[in-house]
């Protein structure tokens, strides 16, 4: 399949991100075949979270698009990247919100050359408000967000998310943002200014958690491996590893004692109803465990999906990639690189039946299609050798 076929492949996008947020609402685009062209300061300074160009991070986050360098506080390097907003659909950034402000291409002045412009702008607390310009961090939005309350094992202290969680949120509600006001703009033939925060968006991934305060008036506490609210909902121990077990409600909870074979857990008046399986959940868990320890997990797998109970193993992320599912659903997806050769990507959750992303092209290097761009911008070739010995790219 060409990039023409794919679903976004008629639009055009500036990327001006950093880091991760802003990376992770640009991929999604690009994956799906947006004409993106990155564009980078010329002094080729890593962004310092994610290692260097060469880095699996860098890799992963920049795949699917052109780059180029310019200098966005020269006149000259202003005027380049107004010329390429005035054709383009999306101009995505994660600086501090006075950021865009100072450079001159705040939404305003992008509306002014493009009315059909839609800003993506990702920062750590949101465009205003009192922590609007304090810088943003994941971990940061994970504490204030809530969301490391409610992580780890009861009585620990508050625990961090095992990745970024908050960054990529961020990023996924951004580029959902942007699909919708590009189909807004097909009604209203104007542009918008869509903006997220990784504050919000971890507030936001806490769902059911968030909504326990905001309805009920309840502070949820740690949970560790258990399920908050459906026991057993949790992490096992095997004879030869980990496993996890969904037996909420009454039928599940009955498969799952019939599997196990254990008629006693299932007899025992504690565990008869949700409310004493919640209220006894730490003895509930040991019961349980006295069985699940005498097998391999695979077994007990075996069983347990044959009773219709959900389960399944817990893997280290070596595991995950040799999962047969897990290589059926192409999570890992490969492509080539000009120094590193042939490598796999992480691939996308989502699949089109009838115009799938595509992995097309690997992270390009540092301004490795600035003069091409330029080009098509109708730069001469004196023109494009005066604007870079001049620094302006």
């Amino acid at each position: 399949m060409t990039q023409t076929a794919l679903p976004l492949s008629r639009f055009k996008v500036l990327d001006l991100t950093r880091a991760r947020s802003g990376p992770t609402c640009v991929r999604q685009l690009a994956d799906w075949g947006a004409d993106v062209i990155k564009i980078e300061e010329p002094a080729g300074a890593t962004d310092g979270f994610t290692g260097s160009r060469d880095s699996s991070d860098f890799q992963n986050l920049h795949r699917n698009k052109r780059c180029m360098t310019l200098n966005l506080k020269a006149p000259e390097g202003k005027e380049i990247f107004m010329k390429l907003a005035a054709s383009a659909d999306v101009v995505v950034e994660n600086y501090r919100p006075d950021v865009k402000n100072r450079l001159g291409i705040d939404y305003e002045s992008l509306r002014a050359v493009n009315k059909g412009i839609v800003l993506g702008s990702i920062s750590g607390f949101g465009q205003d408000g009192p922590y609007a310009n304090r810088p943003g961090f994941d971990q940061i939005a994970q504490g204030m967000g809530g969301l490391m309350s409610v992580t780890g094992l009861p009585g620990q202290g508050p625990v961090r998310a095992g990745f970024a969680i908050t960054d990529t949120c961020s990023g996924l509600f951004c580029s959902m943002g942007i699909l919708a006001a590009l189909l807004e703009r097909e009604v209203s033939g104007e542009g918008q200014w869509v903006d997220s925060s990784l504050l919000a968006a971890s507030i936001a991934i806490l769902d059911f958690q968030a909504a326990r305060w905001t309805v009920d008036g309840v502070v949820p506490p740690q949970a560790g491996n258990n399920h908050p609210t459906g026991m057993p909902t949790g992490m096992f121990e095997t004879a030869d590893g980990y496993m996890n077990i969904a037996a909420s409600g009454n039928v599940m909870y009955k498969r799952m004692c019939e599997a196990l074979g254990a008629d006693d857990i299932f007899a025992d008046e504690r565990f008869a109803k949700a409310k004493g399986r919640s209220e006894h959940r730490d003895a509930l868990h040991d019961a349980i465990s006295v069985y699940t320890r005498t097998r391999p997990r695979e077994e007990w797998i075996a069983a347990l999906n044959k009773a219709g109970v959900p389960c399944g193993p817990v893997y280290n992320i070596d595991e995950t990639f040799a999962d047969p599912q897990v290589k059926h659903l192409g999570m890992a997806a490969k492509v080539d690189h000009p120094t590193r050769g042939e490598m796999e990507l992480v691939g996308q959750p989502v699949r089109f039946h009838r115009t799938p992303w595509q992995l097309r092209s690997a992270t390009p290097e540092m301004g490795e299609h600035t003069e091409s761009i330029l080009t098509e911008l109708g730069y001469s070739e004196a023109d494009i050798k005066n604007l870079g010995e001049s620094g302006v790219y």
